[in-house]
């Protein structure tokens, strides 16, 4: 039976922070061309990770939350993807995707918190106040520089992610973490920090933490089987010595 959640915003902030600070979080996520679409499978990955000792679950859609939600007790960090015509932000870019990932049972909002225009609001400020507003849940800024980092601590932020990092065209792109933006980040930071992006091995996850962060979210390295399988053979297909 999951335990009531608390009402002020800070408190439940801190309950999720709590129970994931210096662990795993397994963002379990398919899109609609891939083998592993569908709720009830991101439900079951979702058990999978908490079996392995995952600490939280970053889910995409109102559905996916949904299904999670009644297959386990996690805290869950939840989004909307919805590509908006004549914008590059796609992660809850609007107030009414931030009400669908309440309603489904989210007890952390990501929004794309990059320096890119988004469909709504004049500024990031008054879009992250608006969902407060409406939900009364935190909000998780992904952002890709460090710049973008301070900017949303700034705009009222509650925690912090390198979600997008390498993923912005003008943000630096590695085939690895970045996590000398992890370490810059938590030096000068006063809300939590969370390491994600291109985690694909352990000793990676453990650098983040060394370096700061309060936890770390891996996803394709652990619930994508297409992305782990390609790892698998481009290093067969290496040229050896």
């Amino acid at each position: 039976m999951r335990t009531q959640a608390p009402v002020n915003r800070s408190d439940r902030r801190d309950a999720f922070v709590a129970q994931v600070r210096g662990r795993l979080i397994v963002s379990c996520q398919a899109l609609a061309h891939e083998p592993l679409f569908g709720a009830d499978i991101m439900a079951r990955l979702a058990i999978a990770a908490e079996q392995g000792g995952a600490a939280g679950i970053r889910a995409n859609t109102p559905a996916d939350i949904r299904a999670i939600r009644a297959a386990t007790a996690l805290p869950i960090i939840g989004l909307y993807k919805i590509d908006v015509p004549g914008y590059d932000v796609y992660i809850t870019p609007t107030l009414a995707a931030a009400r669908e990932v309440a309603a489904a049972g989210a007890d952390v909002i990501a929004i794309d918190a990059t320096a890119r225009p988004r469909p709504e609001f004049a500024s990031l400020a008054a879009f992250i106040a608006a969902i407060h507003d409406a939900t009364g849940l935190p909000v998780l800024a992904d952002i890709s520089t460090f710049d973008e980092g301070i900017a949303a601590q700034a705009a009222g932020a509650d925690l912090v992610s390198t979600t997008m990092s390498g993923y912005t065209p003008y943000s630096e792109h590695q085939d690895g973490p970045h996590i000398d933006l992890v370490a810059r980040l938590a030096a000068t930071l006063t809300v939590p920090l969370l390491a994600e992006g291109r985690y694909h091995a352990p000793e990676q996850v453990v650098a983040a933490l060394a370096a700061g962060a309060t936890s770390v979210v891996v996803g394709g390295a652990i619930t994508r089987p297409q992305e782990i399988t390609r790892r698998f053979v481009a290093a067969i297909e290496r040229p050896q010595g």
